[in-house]
């Protein structure tokens, strides 16, 4: 049952290092997790953090790649070209690591620019370059609903689909999401809460997301992988231990679990 359970590593956790965080994950009974490639300029590095996770003997299910500059490709520019480049890079370097699975973002704020041709372009590119390396991509659904419908409207590809991200659903979709464009096509999926009112990334229940009505939405789309959470240690949670958080998200994950599998 604990196979099918997986979590973030965290870069956003406070008052502790990564590397706590991933004793904690570890301690905790996690066996897959999936990791944060941002190219930040974090301590330790991502590469340190990948290192370390294989070190543990963590499972990496797939890689989060980052979002800086990701308006850009639906512009005529050369940081869109650069954008592009910068991926195509991360993908060859993880999948010499093992990992063959990248969430990514199409757009971030609320006002990025129109989805078009010259970003479709971009994404095709991006998308045919995965294909050769046998990896796929599961696009997020985000602040601004139109992206992700664009990109499947005008590209049939089997290795592309849906990170259904439950905290995004709740407070930018404010529950509503028209799904029928990826059926049978989430890929990935982000189980985080809160109460409409920001993405906060709480645990599971500590929020307001109506939780029968998520495991109804993966178990009606066929959705067969792993029950994978995205929340930080903040806030409020820190009147607890690390340690303590992750034993509670890990009960939490079977929780989910159990109710996915009924």
């Amino acid at each position: 049952m604990e196979d099918k359970i997986a979590i973030v590593v965290s870069n956003a956790n406070e008052g502790v290092s990564v590397y706590e965080t991933i004793d904690a994950i570890k301690e905790a009974g996690f066996k897959n997790v999936f990791i944060q490639w941002y190219n930040r300029n974090w301590n330790p590095t991502q590469e340190e953090q990948l290192k370390y996770i294989k070190e543990k003997g963590l499972n990496i299910i797939f890689a989060h790649l980052g979002y800086s500059n990701i308006n850009s490709i639906w512009l005529d520019s050369n940081i869109g070209d650069d954008v592009i480049e910068s991926y195509k890079n991360d993908i060859n370097i993880l999948v010499e690591n093992g990992i063959n699975l990248f969430v990514m973002h199409l757009s971030r704020t609320f006002n990025p620019p129109i989805y078009n041709e010259i970003g479709l372009k971009r994404i095709k590119e991006l998308v045919n370059y995965a294909k050769e390396k046998n990896a796929k991509i599961a696009f997020e659904n985000v602040e601004t609903k139109g992206y992700i419908e664009y990109v499947f409207d005008n590209i049939d590809s089997d290795n592309i689909g849906l990170c259904f991200d439950s905290g995004h659903f709740h407070t930018f979709y404010k529950d509503k999401f028209d799904m029928s464009k990826f059926n049978n096509k989430i890929l990935a999926v982000h189980l985080h809460d809160n109460f409409q009112t920001g993405d906060f990334h709480l645990i599971p229940f500590d929020g307001s997301n109506d939780w029968n009505k998520i495991i109804n939405i993966l178990n009606s789309n066929n959705y067969n992988g792993y029950i994978t959470m995205e929340q930080c240690y903040r806030n409020n949670y820190l009147d607890i231990s690390i340690n303590e958080f992750y034993k509670k998200s890990f009960e939490i994950g079977k929780k989910l679990l159990d109710m996915k599998e009924k």
